[in-house]
């Protein structure tokens, strides 16, 4: 890859699953963002926007097609086999959206000032490496959860395996409600698999709001990345309860004459 195309496009490593899709096809499909096949442990999208008529950007149920990468049935697939590798060789696996998705949001952190005994979710852990980092910017008061066993268990043991007794990891879905009392709550994919579930699609997108006001204390922060959703969706999905705060600088591309995002990432703030 050359430097022009890496100034834009993002590279994003995919789950074992998602990887071998690309020897059968040069491309895969997620939501609105295609995948092209670029090497045998990574993959870009070149494309994250498409035009949208007003109802799809109001909202509608229609957005885009199911995928397997809605279920929890693919995740758990997907941690075990992680698991299995971390145990054997210790490798943590794959950082969803990579390493910069991590770092952007840490960079708005320090910029907004949240204080390090600030409560903070991570919804949809995966493996733990966003705690892991958060946990080494100092904060202190971290919990991370996923409705995935084998991703907690995950989590757990990577959280371990560098003393970060601190550290909460809980199996929970988010979508079922029960919490409250966060400062900050980050999103780095879950409402992209949220909405990519064959099963009830509206309703859990309606729930993942709906928790999400419960867990904010008021004046709280949202942080979402996602590659599925524009920004203008995302504003329209969480027009309800909550403040736009700010966009957070990700790569661009082009496609078709027109210039895009490849990934969205937005701060919004609880308001009642």
């Amino acid at each position: 890859m050359d430097a022009a195309m890496m100034e834009t496009s993002l590279s994003i490593p995919l789950p074992l699953a998602v990887e071998n899709a690309f020897f059968e096809s040069p491309q895969y499909l997620m939501g609105n963002v295609v995948f092209t096949f670029l090497g045998a442990n990574m993959a870009a999208p070149v494309r994250n926007t498409y035009e949208s008529d007003s109802e799809v950007d109001s909202g509608s149920e229609n957005d885009f097609g199911t995928s397997q990468l809605g279920t929890k049935e693919y995740w758990e697939d997907a941690y075990k086999k992680e698991l299995e590798t971390f145990k054997d060789i210790g490798d943590v696996g794959e950082i969803w959206f990579g390493e910069e998705s991590m770092s952007r949001v840490l960079k708005w952190m320090e910029k907004a000032t949240i204080p390090e005994d600030a409560a903070i979710l991570d919804i949809g852990t995966g493996n733990g490496a966003f705690l892991v980092e958060l946990a080494k910017n100092g904060y202190k008061n971290l919990t991370g959860i996923d409705y995935s066993q084998a991703s907690v268990e995950m989590a757990k043991s990577v959280i371990q395996a560098e003393g970060l007794a601190h550290v909460k990891v809980k199996e929970v879905d988010f979508c079922s409600g029960g919490l409250e009392g966060y400062d900050v709550c980050v999103d780095k994919g879950t409402f992209d698999a949220i909405s990519l579930n064959p099963d009830n699609t509206s309703e859990g997108k309606r729930l993942y709001v709906q928790a999400l006001k419960d867990s904010l204390k008021d004046q709280g922060f949202f942080s979402i990345t996602s590659c599925n959703w524009t920004k203008e969706q995302l504003l329209e999905r969480f027009n309800e309860g909550f403040k736009f705060v700010q966009e957070l600088p990700t790569p661009r591309f082009q496609f078709g004459g027109k210039t895009g995002n490849s990934v969205t990432a937005l701060i919004f703030q609880r308001v009642h």
